[in-house]
């Protein structure tokens, strides 16, 4: 068994998974939860620009020899010769050279070029019921911000036209995907927005600015902690000095209010590779954790957490190679970068998931990140199946274990605990805003209090940015007096930015679910 423990993700991983394939073909035992590579591959939705053109060759091999109806002497296709438009609709006009609508053959969507992606179905689904918009928490701040109902539907008609610009205000987006979740009628919100705002940024946006500059380094934190973690005491001074502190909000628009987070002495692939990988060998229950950036450079107790739960239930752990799961990247229109990390962790968690292993992320954007957006903005080979194979680590458990009857046996923690718990946006696009409350609500001596369904406000890095940043507070306003009405002074919630804002905003320690269960069960 190949166990995957360097540091950083930028190792080689040992003996393949494709060395290992054959083992079912002995007899012996089929490994569990293998899936059938690419089998639900989509057509390419963003490709680089260098890739378009491979694209098109790989097109013209396969769909390009098809019968066209243009050309062919099939009566059944020849009798209708009109040109085809963009996306291989034809064209309603009945050529480039006819100036008058054929009514039989008019389709209203027809006036919009279809590009490399085509929302056009789910544009024509949104009704206007403007519940997207009550729902947006920024729209509730920012009286400037036209809200998810145009960022999404109406400007995906208007830039579908060549002539059209993306409005500037789709980088006001906190990409906090509460309108994917307030639609009733299943509009495609949060990918529009993902690739206006990569559109906006890549066609439109000064690549000199400060803004893009600032926006860069927050879209890949992964870069600047790695960096910061070779010497993270001095790091954590350095960037939480005052003078230098002033200077980042003056000159990169970071604002002087924030704390940057503390960064681990040791992170958690350094802890994960000095004890030797894996403690429990079980072919028949794994999981591959996928920690994320802020797990592994600025929070590693809840990395530790987590393996020492899941192997106390049985599970072998493997931690794979891996990068940034793009959501600060797809929140600032970084695609490309976003991309290039993507085709590491697919390639790599889809060699685990062929060893058996289901995806584990301790990080609710991250489990999101996996799911939802990897497949509706890449193409990449194998993607579908890690979007299938992924969960969040408490999610996981609960589905697959008796935790309520582990819970009971353990008789709670050693002292009572009252946490105020915040489900962040992104647990609640994936259904998970009771799970933990859900979880603890029975255990003795934990009193676990809900602080309501506003947002944080943070998303993020949206209030990591200095025009942004009193926005962000207003957002999380009714939060922090949820938290200062409830009976604990300790917080709890799964997402590491969520956690950060509040802190900020109301001096309360946070934790963890995992940490509260490894507390409850493991010791």
């Amino acid at each position: 068994m190949t166990r995957h423990t360097g540091d950083d993700g930028d190792e080689a991983s040992g003996t393949g998974a494709s060395e290992r394939h054959g083992d079912a073909d002995d007899g012996t035992r089929s490994r569990p939860g293998v899936p059938e590579l690419g089998r639900d591959e989509q057509p390419a939705i963003f490709v680089p620009d260098d890739e378009e053109g491979e694209g098109d060759e790989a097109a013209g091999s396969g769909a390009g020899e098809a019968m066209d109806p243009r050309t062919s002497t099939d009566p059944r296709t020849a009798t209708d010769q009109r040109t085809a438009t963009d996306g291989g609709v034809e064209s309603a006009t009945g050529g480039s050279d006819s100036a008058e609508l054929d009514p039989d053959a008019y389709d209203p969507i027809d006036v919009f070029p279809e590009g490399d992606l085509d929302l056009r179905d789910g544009a024509d689904s949104c009704y206007k019921c403007t519940s997207c918009d009550t729902s947006c928490p920024v729209a509730e701040v920012d009286d400037e911000f036209p809200g998810p109902k145009f960022q999404g539907p109406e400007q995906w008609r208007l830039k579908r036209k060549d002539d059209h610009d993306i409005d500037e205000s789709i980088t006001s987006c906190s990409n906090c995907m509460r309108c994917d979740d307030a639609c009733p009628s299943s509009v495609p919100l949060s990918q529009m927005h993902n690739e206006a705002r990569g559109q906006f940024v890549e066609e439109q946006m000064e690549k000199l600015s400060l803004e893009y500059v600032r926006n860069r380094i927050l879209a890949n934190y992964r870069t600047s902690a790695r960096l910061a973690s070779v010497v993270p005491r001095l790091s954590t001074f350095a960037m939480n000095f005052g003078p230098a502190r002033w200077a980042m909000d003056k000159v990169l628009g970071i604002p002087k209010e924030r704390e940057f987070p503390e960064f681990a002495t040791r992170t958690f692939r350094e802890w994960w590779r000095d004890r030797g990988g894996a403690q429990v060998e079980n072919p028949d229950k794994r999981v591959a954790y996928f920690h994320g950036c802020y797990s592994n450079y600025n929070t590693p107790e809840v990395g530790k957490a987590m393996v020492r739960v899941y192997e106390h239930f049985g599970y072998e752990v493997m931690v794979p190679p891996q990068k940034c799961s793009g959501t600060p990247m797809f929140a600032n229109g970084m695609l490309k970068d976003a991309r290039r990390h993507a085709e590491t962790n697919v390639e790599n968690l889809v060699a685990a998931i062929g060893d058996g292993a289901d995806v584990i992320a301790s990080c609710t954007s991250c489990s999101m990140s996996l799911r939802q957006e990897y497949p509706e903005l890449f193409d990449i080979h194998g993607i579908e199946d890690v979007s299938d194979h992924t969960f969040e680590a408490l999610e996981y458990l609960r589905i697959h274990e008796d935790l309520d009857g582990a819970l009971a046996e353990s008789g709670g923690p050693e002292d009572d605990r009252e946490l105020a718990y915040h489900a962040p946006c992104h647990a609640r696009n994936q259904g998970l805003a009771r799970q933990a409350v859900e979880t603890f609500r029975d255990v003795d001596g934990v009193e676990m209090e809900d602080v309501g369904d506003s947002c944080s406000g943070i998303s993020g890095t949206y209030g990591w940015k200095s025009e942004k940043y009193e926005k962000s507070m207003q957002i999380g306003e009714e939060m922090f007096d949820h938290m200062e009405d409830a009976e604990g002074e300790v917080g709890m919630t799964e997402c590491p930015t969520c956690a950060m804002q509040m802190e900020h905003g109301t001096g309360y320690e946070i934790e963890h679910p995992l940490q509260l269960l490894e507390e409850t069960v493991v010791a």
